[in-house]
């Protein structure tokens, strides 16, 4: 209104029914631009954390902060991730659910996940889960894997984990193969399959796929399958140490397993 009308601060003000003392007040607040850095840097690392995770990274570093001003300089710092719209079903069928596991190797799950190299060969990853912990036993790249390499890789990590209760797999080539059936029952592991078309049935390794797609496929190019191995693996020891999970209170994989190492031991 000044550079409008040619009149003075003190006129438009009272025309405006505007104190002068707010027009001219000038913020006192700490900007955190140390704070708003660190936060940026955080998010340009790990793209698809939201403000949650982010605020978990911070407080692991020694940051003073509680979750709002996090998710403040989140929206001021425009960092929001853009969300994809749900698909809504008119129906759906209702089935019975599986136990959830409460213990460690009570139940794993098994996948695959597709991916390409740079000149486009392609590449697949056998994705095995510990549904209770959330831990990320393995993720074997390869351009063909058979049932018999399935096999091996359990065995590997049998080797280290234990043999699971229960395995939670697809209706794939490799998962209904007789070297992963003659396994099982000399282990006594029972095989729990998806009904076909229902990747609902094996809910926690889909979600777990996404995240390992979008975190870590997605990210990278792969210039050979020593490349990709050394990327995903690498990627791997990242999610089970530091990626907080939001299921397990927002702690890695490995905090939750020791900390309920320590309650065990306390209980014993």
């Amino acid at each position: 209104m000044s550079e409008a009308y040619q009149r003075s601060e003190r006129r438009a003000c009272i025309a405006m029914k505007w104190p002068r003392s707010t027009h001219r007040y000038q913020s006192v607040a700490d900007p955190q631009v140390a704070l708003r850095m660190r936060l940026k840097e955080l998010a340009a690392s790990r793209v698809g954390y939201g403000y949650r995770r982010l605020y978990i990274l911070l407080r692991r570093e020694g940051w003073q902060v509680n979750h709002k001003r996090v998710y403040r300089l989140y929206g001021e710092e425009c960092l929001s991730l853009r969300k994809k719209p749900p698909r809504r079903r008119v129906s759906c069928q209702k089935r019975e659910i599986r136990p959830t596991a409460k213990a460690k190797n009570e139940c794993w799950s098994m996948d695959f996940v597709s991916d390409q190299l740079y000149d486009g060969r392609r590449v697949r990853v056998l994705v095995i889960l510990d549904n209770h912990t959330r831990e990320s036993l393995a993720l074997a790249a390869g351009q063909r894997i058979r049932g018999i390499e399935v096999v091996a890789e359990l065995e590997r990590i049998s080797k280290e984990h234990g043999f699971p209760e229960r395995i939670q797999v697809g209706n794939g080539p490799e998962f209904i193969s007789k070297d992963l059936d003659r396994w099982a029952y000399w282990n006594h592991v029972q095989l729990d399959f998806s009904r076909p078309g229902k990747p609902t049935d094996n809910a926690l390794v889909e979600s777990f796929n996404s995240r390992f797609r979008q975190e870590c496929l997605n990210q990278h190019w792969f210039m050979s399958l020593e490349d990709a191995q050394h990327k995903i693996e690498a990627w791997r020891e990242d999610y089970n140490h530091q990626r907080p999970h939001s299921s397990l209170g927002y702690q890695s994989p490995a905090e939750f397993i020791a900390n309920s190492r320590a309650r065990e031991a306390q209980v014993a």
